[in-house]
């Protein structure tokens, strides 16, 4: 696209005296000026539209439905990119780039409320269901339980053994025979003559798993393979 340029020194035509020959306006004169305006504007985009218009734009603003030239794939220019062109560019794009973008093998996907595999939903990829009853958590490099990407562990209950019980103690009853204040005394089991003063208070508790789980949701989980 050019932009028009006055070819003919007409003011300088005008500062010539009379009575000199250049002074004269000649056809000559009108065919090199209109041909400039010419090719200025067979170069310029067509505004009202027309759709055989080849074009190029430089800040204008068009309407209607012109064509504009062919642009090579690739082209990484500042040009106005055609239907044709953005058409051919998406074209070219891998697929499976794209999908390997989206969705690196790896992946975990999540669905609250279908169950499809993902390959129906998405279109791509191999998944097989992840986690089935299981939490995530973030790897931690300084904690041996979750140093490593798919360690496991954890339990939904729990049975406390001795070693993590609450330290406390428990009280007995029974009647004390012999003197008060000796260095001797028995204690007897119920009240009723007497014993050792090692005794055994009455068990309690059932000795169940407690419920282990934080609070959760339930959703479903697929892992891309491939």
């Amino acid at each position: 696209m050019s932009n028009y340029t006055i070819a003919v020194d007409w003011a300088g035509k005008n500062a010539l005296s009379d009575s000199d020959a250049a002074k004269i306006i000649s056809g000559t004169d009108f065919n090199t000026e209109f041909t400039t305006v010419q090719t200025a504007i067979n170069s310029k985009a067509n505004l009202n539209g027309s759709s055989s218009e080849s074009f190029s734009v430089d800040g204008l603003t068009i309407s209607g439905t012109p064509t504009g030239p062919t642009q090579s794939a690739g082209n990484n220019t500042t040009r106005l990119a055609t239907t044709a062109f953005v058409t051919t560019a998406v074209a070219a794009l891998d697929a499976a780039a794209i999908n390997a973008i989206v969705y690196p093998v790896g992946s975990i996907y999540f669905n609250a409320t279908v169950a499809t595999n993902p390959n129906t939903l998405l279109g791509f990829g191999t998944w097989a269901i992840y986690g089935a009853g299981k939490v995530m958590v973030g790897l931690d490099a300084g904690d041996t339980d979750f140093d490593a990407v798919t360690d496991t562990g954890g339990s939904k209950t729990h049975t406390l053994i001795t070693a993590e019980m609450p330290a406390h103690t428990h009280t007995t009853s029974g009647n004390v025979s012999g003197t008060p204040g000796s260095a001797t005394q028995t204690v007897g089991s119920g009240g009723s003559g007497p014993a050792s003063n090692v005794n055994t208070s009455d068990s309690t508790g059932g000795g169940g798993a407690h419920n282990n789980l934080q609070p959760y949701v339930v959703v479903h989980m697929w892992k891309r393979t491939a």
